[in-house]
């Protein structure tokens, strides 16, 4: 597996030592407020062993995210394909960091590393972005990183239920507008 390395973090393999401060993050309902109903620690746990299995399945996917600095892990960042059952196809990156990691930086410097992971190894032809359209924190990061919208792919997520996690919006980035 890749480890990937900006000057403040460091993208690698998940570990034991990861799988508790990853379930508190799960646990928090800020931390999950656009993406549903806080994980058990199972729930946790397995969504670990999964991302390990598709990473070696697929040789890339969801890295865990450690302050270069103190070794503190503080989330994950990756690409992902496109869950099947949603109306676009492709590869989609993403990001979540515990609330003590918000507003430093990290999730933009996080996705600027995975954005060329993607585009100078992997040769993807576009990565796309999607999040709830209330989550304006990660529209912010999608924008920062050279991302663009077009309100006429902004769609309802069907595995959503009705409420505020089904509106969704669809940024897209091809390899010849990056930042």
């Amino acid at each position: 597996m890749t480890e990937l390395r900006t000057d403040r973090l460091v993208l690698r393999r998940w570990r034991d030592s990861d799988l508790e401060p990853w379930a508190a993050m799960n646990a928090d309902p800020e931390v999950r407020e656009h993406l549903g109903e806080p994980l058990t620690r199972e729930q946790s746990d397995a969504s670990v062993a999964r991302f390990q299995a598709e990473f070696d399945q697929q040789g890339y996917g969801w890295w865990a995210v450690e302050v270069r600095a103190t070794s503190e892990f503080i989330g994950f960042a990756g690409l992902d394909p496109v869950d099947d059952g949603m109306p676009f196809t492709g590869v989609e990156i993403g990001w979540r960091l515990a609330r003590s990691a918000w507003g430093q930086g990290y999730a933009t410097e996080a996705a600027l590393t995975v954005l060329a992971h993607g585009f100078d190894t992997l040769e993807l032809p576009e990565i796309l972005a999607v999040t709830t359209s209330t989550n304006l924190r990660s529209q912010a990061v999608m924008r920062r990183i050279g991302m663009t919208r077009d309100p006429a792919e902004d769609f309802d997520d069907p595995a959503a239920p009705e409420g505020p996690l089904r509106p969704n919006v669809l940024f897209r980035l091809a390899p010849s507008a990056r930042v």
